[in-house]
């Protein structure tokens, strides 16, 4: 039961909601309690006031040696209200009169006479008032006790107040908070739970949602109720994250699909071949050359394709490390171009290079140069016979440019966005001739990969009828080691 986050919400509200209901009882209790025990003594004072005004106006009318009791049992009658009992003691600590002395309301038996009296007289001697709460009765009495002068003497008057009606109405009080929290609280966590289950009620949709996405339906999205909400941005984030998951998904099938694709190729020229050389049992030396040849060519392909799988696979995988080391890139451009002179020659091409200054820098050299190789691989496959590419490299501010321009049929606008992509070739637009030694389409991908490993970029930066230029912009600063390859997708 507690597994459910519905329950759990549900009891974590209901049991602060009750912490706070109790919490805000008691401290209205005590403030209520505090302001009837504040309103009992200052009733208790204003009617001592009024008690010893009466006094003093009685004894001003009375000349004899009994004026003093007179006044007080007459401002004890006028006075008497009921739950109250006075008693005025003489100077020397005997009981002057009280409310005792009455016919018609004695106070209860034996008060005025309990220890619990006796403890409030005590406990006055040393201060001229008193408020103290005392034992006796039903509920016990709020007694105060003042000093008042009469006929040059001292006396002390006492008036008790029972406490029985306040106990009352704290009791009431206490019975309304005994039945108005537990029903506060019940109701409180039913609501509570129907707004904790009305509340996840999208995160239930969303997980049931999830639970159907598989591999097969990677298409469907989980629902949005509302975007403006923490869960409306959780959805909208897995959303996103699914997004990335198809499209990895669909990079990764038609990878597998182009992969095989290409690898199908040779090894069915590879298979046709050979079966072809054993065919007949005896054949002519120059047949079986010629056999030998196709398959030497086809093997060399397939093996070309497998190495560069394997190098996009371990970029993939950030498992390429680069080795950078200090060099001259206008030197490794100036090798790579005479190196590709004997294919450009094949194809009846003229092949330029132009740098004119010296290009320090720290990079991987290797990988740089597999990467000039591939750009002028792919600029000598696409133009046609006698044509140019020319291939430059100079400092563009922070930068290293190093631009290869073909003469080619350039790349539609269309499809010049897809350039980059592993086995895309835009052969409808770019027309290669059958001994251009084929191609997979994974010289621009790795080339790309290359240049981020970098830290710099590969575009293509101009493509139309009158040829392509691509650009490879690499970093300048030649003492900053460079990390490892990143992760590339």
């Amino acid at each position: 039961m507690l597994d459910s986050v519905r329950v759990r919400l549900t009891l974590w509200y209901t049991g602060l909601l009750a912490l706070f209901l109790v919490l805000l009882a008691l401290i209205t209790y005590f403030i209520f309690w505090r302001s009837t025990l504040q309103r009992t003594d200052g009733n208790l004072a204003e009617l001592s006031e009024a008690f010893l005004s009466t006094v003093r106006a009685e004894v001003l009318d009375d000349y004899g040696a009994d004026a003093p009791r007179h006044a007080v049992q007459e401002a004890i009658t006028e006075h008497h209200y009921r739950d109250h009992v006075f008693a005025v003691l003489e100077p020397n600590g005997g009981m002057l009169t009280s409310s005792q002395d009455l016919p018609n309301e004695p106070p209860p038996s034996g008060l005025l006479s309990s220890a619990a009296f006796q403890k409030l007289l005590a406990d006055s001697a040393g201060v001229d008032r008193l408020f103290e709460n005392m034992k006796g009765g039903r509920s016990g009495y709020r007694a105060f006790v003042r000093k008042f002068p009469l006929k040059g003497q001292t006396y002390t008057l006492v008036i008790l107040q029972s406490l029985h009606p306040q106990q009352e109405m704290l009791e009431e009080v206490r019975a309304t908070f005994a039945w108005v929290i537990p029903i506060a609280i019940f109701l409180a966590s039913v609501g509570g739970y129907f707004l904790a289950r009305k509340s996840l009620a999208p995160v239930v949709a969303m997980s049931s949602q999830a639970g159907r996405i598989s591999a097969e339906n990677l298409h469907e999205r989980l629902p949005i109720q509302n975007a403006r909400d923490e869960l409306g941005r959780l959805a909208a984030s897995f959303n996103e994250l699914l997004e990335r998951v198809d499209q990895s998904f669909e990079r990764q099938r038609r990878f597998m699909s182009d992969a095989s694709h290409e690898l199908r190729t040779p090894a069915a020229i590879l298979r046709g071949e050979s079966e072809v050389a054993l065919s007949r049992a005896e054949r002519p030396a120059e047949e079986y050359r010629e056999s030998l040849a196709v398959l030497h060519a086809e093997a060399h392909r397939l093996t070309q394709i497998v190495e560069d799988l394997f190098t996009l696979t371990r970029a993939d995988a950030g498992q390429y490390p680069l080795s950078p080391r200090g060099f001259y890139l206008d030197e490794l451009v100036a090798d790579c171009t005479h190196a590709a002179r004997s294919l450009a020659s094949a194809k009846q091409i003229t092949l330029t290079c132009e740098v004119l200054e010296e290009l320090p820098i720290c990079a991987d050299e290797a990988l740089l140069g597999r990467m000039i190789l591939n750009l002028l691989d792919n600029a000598i496959k696409y133009t046609p016979a006698g044509g140019r590419v020319t291939v430059s490299c100079g400092r563009s501010g922070v930068e290293y440019a190093l631009s290869v321009t073909d003469s080619g049929p350039g790349i539609p606008e269309e499809l010049q966005e897809r350039v980059f992509e592993r086995f895309f070739r835009a052969d409808k637009a770019r027309t290669r001739s059958e001994n251009d030694g084929g191609g997979a389409g994974l010289g621009l991908s790795i080339a790309r990969w290359i240049t981020e490993a970098h830290h710099g970029r590969l575009i293509l930066a101009r493509s139309d009828s009158s040829g392509s230029t691509f650009s490879a912009l690499l970093p300048a600063q030649a003492s900053v080691p460079l990390p490892a390859a990143p992760l590339i997708r």
